[in-house]
């Protein structure tokens, strides 16, 4: 993680509290179970607050925090720029409105839940956010060729813990400690020599 004193002065950054609290407003608004891709496109492609590497970085530090992923890069970015107050700002840009969202979806949902349209207007959203999410994997795989550990070792490494985990049921926590691990191990002795 680097922390703000690490930024280049000429870097963009957000202007102020209120900047990243409405930016990461907007980006929670603008994503329905898939804002990961909206977030990499904000703050790499559209404002580069970050680079695709730092954004990388920021992820692999959210993925391990407990809660959900998203929330928790948000609390990274926000504390890269302004320390605990940049984390509850980005934080409650990112939880405050979709809160009021969901529970006024939820209401609407409990007396349409049988509607047709409604379904289909459901399942078509989970096209959508899985189709955003394989892009935004697509996009973050040219970082990978810059990374240690060669491809011919990661692919598998990806392959085998998706079939544990969507086909064998392998709980999430061991694959990502047996096979992360073992990742990470060799990572670090590739980088060691």
């Amino acid at each position: 993680m680097i922390s703000s004193n690490d930024i280049p002065p000429d870097r963009p950054r957000p202007a102020s509290l209120t900047d990243l609290f409405l930016s990461f407003t907007f980006l929670a608004l603008q994503g329905f179970g898939g804002v990961l891709a909206v977030v990499q496109r904000e703050m790499v492609e559209r404002k580069r607050w970050l680079t695709q590497e730092e954004f990388l970085e920021e992820w692999a530090v959210a993925q391990v925090m407990p809660g959900p992923n998203v929330v928790n890069l948000s609390l990274v970015i926000g504390a890269r720029y302004f320390g605990l107050r940049g984390a509850m700002a980005a934080l409650a840009g990112m939880l405050t409105l979709p809160l009021l969202v969901v529970v006024m979806l939820a209401v609407l949902h409990a007396h349409f839940a049988d509607h047709p349209g409604v379904q289909g207007a459901l399942r078509g959203m989970a096209a959508v956010s899985a189709g955003m999410i394989a892009a935004t994997g697509l996009k973050l795989l040219t970082t990978l060729r810059k990374h240690p550990l060669p491809l011919s070792w990661s692919v598998p490494a990806a392959v085998l813990a998706v079939a544990l985990v969507a086909f064998l049921r392998v709980p999430l926590a061991y694959v990502l400690l047996g096979i992360g691990g073992l990742c990470c191990v060799l990572t670090y002795r590739r980088l060691k020599t």
